[in-house]
C-alpha cells in the first residue's frame, strides 16, 4: 500500500496507541509526527495502518473532549485569581471599579506549523497576546536573538518535536534526542540576553525531550522529566499561568501543571515569579472632538 505526506496513520508495532500525520515518505520509511502529542517518530510502511474516516472521527472527538476539560479548569482557575486581584486591597484603596492591568506579551516558537495554528487559537481563547513563529528546531537557536530582539516578549514558549531512541545512547546522553539540543542551544542564547528568571520566562521542550539540560541551560519549565509523550497545547496552558498570576505572587510549579494534560509526568520546572501587573487609577480614553 502507498502513502503520501498528510495522511493519518497508526502504527501496528505501537498497538495502534497514537495517531500520527505522515510528514514525508522515503524509498520503504516516512516520518510521523504525532497528531496531538509533539512526538517525531520514523517508521516503515509496512508498519503504517491508514485511519478511516469513522475511526478518525471517534479519535479527534475524544481528542477534542480532552482539551476542553483542561480548558474549562483553566478557566475556573483565571475565574479565582480575577476574583482575588478585585478584590485585594492595597493602600486602603480597592480594585474592584478602578484599576487597569498590563499583560504579559508571549512570543512561542513551533517547529510544527499546525500546531503553532492550534496553540494561536488558545492562546486568542484564553486572552493572551502572542506572536507566533515558525522554525525548523535546528534553525531556533540561530533566529532567537532577533526574535527576542523585535518582539521584546515576557514570555518565550520553544517547543516543537522531539523524541529519544535507546538505540542512540543512554536516556542522560542528549545526542540520544531528536531536538533536544537545539532546544538546548536555543534557551542558552536567549539567557546571554536575558539571563534572569524572572526576567523572561521560558518553556522549552517537546515530547520525550531532555528535561534536566533544558532547566540547567536556564528554562523555567521544561518537558520531559520521565520521558512521556506531552500534549501539543501543554505549553500554552503553562504561559497563561504564569501570565495570569499577579507579580507580586509566586507561581509554584504544581500550580502551573495542574491544568496541563500531561501533568508533573511529562513538564516540571522551579518556582517563577508571575507576570501580571496591575495599577491604580484606570483613566479611560477621551474621545475625539
Amino acid at each position: 500500500m502507498s502513502f503520501s505526506a498528510g495522511e493519518m496513520v497508526t502504527r501496528k508495532s505501537h498497538n495502534h496507541d497514537l495517531l500520527f500525520r505522515i510528514a514525508s515518505v522515503s524509498g520503504d520509511n516516512a516520518q510521523l509526527h504525532g497528531e496531538d502529542v509533539r512526538l517525531v517518530a520514523d517508521a516503515s510502511l509496512d508498519d503504517l495502518v491508514l485511519v478511516g474516516k469513522r475511526d478518525l472521527e471517534q479519535r479527534k472527538k475524544q481528542g477534542k473532549q480532552q482539551e476542553e476539560l483542561s480548558y474549562r479548569l483553566f478557566r475556573q482557575d483565571y475565574q479565582l485569581m480575577k476574583e482575588k486581584r478585585e478584590y485585594q486591597t492595597t493602600n486602603g484603596y480597592q480594585y474592584t471599579e478602578s484599576f487597569f492591568q498590563l499583560p504579559a506579551k508571549v512570543l512561542h516558537i513551533d517547529g510544527d506549523r499546525m500546531y503553532l495554528r492550534k496553540c494561536i487559537e488558545l492562546y486568542n481563547r484564553i486572552g493572551l497576546q502572542v506572536h507566533g513563529v515558525h522554525l525548523h528546531e535546528k534553525e531556533m537557536p540561530y533566529e532567537i536573538g532577533s526574535l527576542v530582539d523585535k518582539v521584546q516578549p515576557n514570555v518565550i514558549v520553544i517547543t516543537g518535536h522531539d523524541a529519544y531512541s535507546q538505540n542512540k545512547g543512554t536516556k542522560k546522553d542528549l545526542r540520544a534526542y531528536r531536538n533536544s539540543k537545539y532546544f538546548v542551544e536555543t534557551v542558552r542564547a536567549i539567557r546571554e540576553k536575558k539571563p534572569y528568571l524572572d526576567e523572561l520566562v521560558i518553556f522549552a521542550g517537546a515530547c520525550q525531550s531532555h528535561f534536566e539540560s533544558l532547566i540547567r541551560a536556564g528554562a523555567n519549565f521544561a518537558s520531559s522529566p520521565l520521558r512521556i509523550n506531552i500534549h501539543a497545547l501543554d505549553p500554552v496552558y503553562i504561559a497563561a499561568k504564569i501570565a495570569y498570576t499577579p507579580f507580586m505572587e509566586k507561581v509554584g510549579v504544581w500550580d502551573a501543571l495542574r491544568n496541563t494534560m500531561t501533568g508533573e509526568k511529562g513538564m516540571g520546572g522551579v518556582e517563577t515569579r508571575g507576570l501580571l501587573r496591575t495599577g491604580i487609577p484606570y483613566i479611560p480614553e477621551e474621545e475625539d472632538d
